[in-house]
């Protein structure tokens, strides 16, 4: 199939940027499409001018109609990296479209700064929670985000500041390439279209948040339901998380497991009957850097999400002695999914049991104890001894 839509990377020096050969497309597209700003950087001619539907998704619809037309998207400059091209890719074949790449924000901040941009981590805020920029702080990390608006400098000041990172540098950069570029230290910004670079720096006697499995028990708010950072650890680790992959949590409780499955790049669900700790589980999400996690406020098996995608894996927080759940959840399971139980009552260990001899399996006793003060002396204090049930569905 011959290609018929081209999307053009442009930046604020608009069309005097583009290579000859993107100009010539520009010149002879039959429509052109692209937001407002984009539009107008284009000179009159005969071609069509459509502007993006609202919301964007209505766009697929516009295009497909166009189909066979010469056809010149206008975007802005790496139009693969958190840009038009990205989506565009997903609708069409592609043997359809040519995509034609500007130096991008990510990469003139990065010249503007003289930092090698491989040593940055690049992200955006742009139709994203602000919150979810935590996950990735780091003492002496480089971050380089594309904003929503002049408000993102001074929101993700504040994320920096709440997660102990307030000693960070920030720099905001405006209009990049263009004449109304602007590098500012700070959170002054004035324009919409900005950049911002962080040096991240933590404040003495804060305890950074490492990305492995077991976050300390206090980085959680909980009443009490909270799979324990040593149990959780490895619960974890049974489960085996993926990037991209599927959890649900069920008696989410505090909503740990679910939060920690996707600071390992995964999605999750967790299913809690309790609303007072839905709204827990929401604030620790929101806390830790993962607002993406959805709640569902029911009663497990009845609000089981079975309508949905299938699950990778599988996790029974609570409720494992509920008839017929851990059933249910293993019928669930895509194909090579993983189930991991936790117990720490007789009734609970009494349901794994039974269910490791009808689907096999492998069976754990986890015992953690802790040295604490007696007296003038130390003892070791054991916590109530886990059982684990881990299987996969073959």
């Amino acid at each position: 199939m011959t290609p018929w839509l081209t999307v053009i990377g442009i930046g604020e020096d608009g069309l005097d940027g583009l290579a000859p050969a993107a100009r010539v497309l520009v010149e002879n597209a039959e429509v052109l499409v692209g937001g407002a700003r984009h539009l107008a950087m284009a000179p009159e001619g005969g071609a069509e001018r459509l502007p993006w539907a609202s919301p964007f998704s209505e766009s697929r619809v516009l295009l497909e109609r166009l189909r066979g037309r010469r056809v010149v998207v206008l975007a802005s400059g790496d139009p693969m990296w958190f840009g038009a091209a990205a989506t565009l890719a997903d609708w069409f074949e592609p043997d359809e479209i040519t995509v034609i790449s500007h130096p991008g924000a990510f990469s003139l901040a990065a010249a503007r700064l003289k930092w090698p941009l491989q040593d940055c981590l690049c992200l955006t805020a742009h139709g994203r929670p602000v919150e979810a920029l935590s996950l990735h702080f780091a003492p002496g990390r480089r971050l380089l985000i594309l904003s929503e608006d002049k408000t993102t400098p001074a929101a993700v000041a504040r994320q920096l500041e709440r997660h102990g990172y307030g000693a960070s540098a920030i720099t905001v950069l405006e209009r990049l390439g263009g004449g109304g570029e602007r590098v500012v230290p700070g959170t002054d910004a004035v324009a919409d279209l900005n950049v911002v670079a962080v040096e991240c720096g933590i404040a003495p006697g804060r305890r950074p948040l490492g990305p492995g499995f077991g976050l300390p028990d206090e980085a959680f708010r909980h009443d009490g339901q909270l799979t324990k950072r040593d149990i959780r650890a490895v619960t974890l680790a049974a489960l085996a998380p993926l990037p991209g992959e599927m959890l649900w949590d069920v008696g989410a409780g505090s909503g740990s497991v679910a939060i920690e499955w996707m600071r390992a790049g995964g999605r999750a669900i967790a299913i809690e009957p309790n609303a007072e700790r839905a709204e827990i589980i929401a604030h620790n999400a929101a806390t830790l850097g993962v607002p993406g996690l959805e709640i569902v406020s029911a009663r497990a098996p009845a609000g089981l999400p079975l309508g949905g995608d299938a699950p990778d894996a599988v996790f029974v927080g609570g409720g494992v002695s509920e008839p017929g759940l851990l059933d249910i959840c293993r019928a669930a399971l895509k194909p090579g999914g993983r189930l991991v139980a936790n117990a720490v009552t007789a009734e609970g260990e009494a349901a794994l049991i039974a269910f490791h001899a009808g689907h096999g399996g492998e069976m754990t006793r986890l015992s953690v104890a802790r040295l604490v003060p007696v007296g003038g002396f130390h003892a070791w204090r054991p916590a109530m001894p886990v059982t684990q049930y881990a299987g996969w569905k073959r």
